[in-house]
């Protein structure tokens, strides 16, 4: 039988004491860094690999966050879940990550299965605005929480997100600078954030430009929801000018609905999205849409959950950053795609 391989062995190998070794493999500042490597070269050269959960007992951290998302499916969270993955791992840190399934009662197991694994922290989209709010409240009684993209209401949470209010006013005002009248928004039901915080802001958006009052159709950020949604709008006889929808995936479905029914985009009707996902470059015509800043998103997220972390008795703090324009052919005939 193979006996283990201990820090004493690479204490032996390195010809330093046995506490050398342990303040270098922990990161400790207190040895210099070609210590550090010397000690590690003698970890490798003997085989040793360290005890993360015996650090984790001694330290009262696991070196892990949780992290909880609305749906994997959607192209969107990948792109973020990637962005936090990667910030993490400038602290040496692991991400464990948890699909809620756009179901509340999912999302609640997923919480309390990451609590019972001990994770540092929890990131966190919340399925529903109201639904989330009684499990998110347990959670905050464990560990630090942090809110991401969407946030559940009566939550004294950190959060971080798109300004949602800026990103409709872009693109609002940029169908009627190319003759919009008449905007239909497809979009999610209130349920979400999301749904309920861009609905709200195409409404203020619309009357800011003084457009006339928009069609609402409401259901899922999902492309069966959108084509549906188109189906919904041909059969009324009476385009409008432009349709505003809630994500990238609900427009592909729409931009494939219309053209199925023999209708061009941009030509008969314009379509913008939101989210900037890679899927908005996939459709014919390559689709306008809002950029958000993931990566921005993923790094103060994180950095709230750090603050959290090392002091509970901060003030809750809300950051909604600035999304982009990206002006691309679904509302540009013959544009090859550019941001503005």
């Amino acid at each position: 039988m193979r006996v283990a391989v201990t820090i004493h062995d690479v204490a032996r190998e390195a010809g330093v004491s046995v506490s050398t070794v342990s303040r270098a493999l922990s990161g400790a500042r207190r040895v210099g860094p070609e210590l550090v490597e010397r000690v590690h070269e003698a970890a490798r050269r003997v085989g040793y690999r360290h005890n993360a959960v015996a650090r984790a007992l001694r330290a009262q951290r696991t070196g892990v966050i949780g992290m909880v998302v609305p749906e994997i499916s959607n192209p969107f969270f990948p792109a973020i879940v990637e962005a936090v993955e990667r910030t993490l791992q400038e602290s040496d840190r692991e991400l464990m990550l948890c699909d809620s399934r756009r179901s509340p009662d999912v999302e609640r197991r997923r919480i309390q299965a990451l609590l019972g694994r001990q994770v540092d922290g929890l990131l966190i989209s919340p399925v529903d605005s109201q639904a989330s709010t009684k499990v998110l409240h347990e959670a905050m009684r464990h560990t630090a929480v942090v809110q991401m993209d969407r946030y559940a209401d009566q939550t004294r949470l950190d959060w971080v997100g798109v300004d949602d209010e800026s990103g409709m006013a872009l693109v609002v005002q940029h169908v009627r600078d190319h003759g919009a009248e008449r905007v239909a928004l497809v979009s999610a039901e209130r349920n979400s954030s999301s749904g309920r915080d861009r609905l709200d802001a195409l409404r203020r958006a619309t009357t800011t430009a003084g457009l006339a009052e928009s069609v609402e159709l409401l259901g899922e950020f999902s492309i069966d929801w959108g084509a549906a949604a188109a189906r919904e709008l041909v059969s009324r006889g009476d385009l409008p000018d432009a349709v505003v929808c809630g994500n990238d995936e609900i427009a592909v479905g729409v931009i494939r609905e219309l053209r199925r029914h023999g209708l061009a985009v941009p030509d008969d009707v314009l379509v913008t999205g939101f989210d900037d996902t890679p899927i908005a470059t996939y459709i014919e015509p390559a689709l306008t849409t809002i950029r958000q800043p993931r990566e921005a998103i993923a790094t103060e997220a994180v950095r709230l959950l750090d603050a959290r972390l090392a002091d509970t008795e901060l003030p809750v703090r809300k950051l909604a950053l600035q999304p982009e324009l990206v002006v691309r052919g679904s509302t540009q005939p013959g544009s090859e795609g550019s941001a503005s």
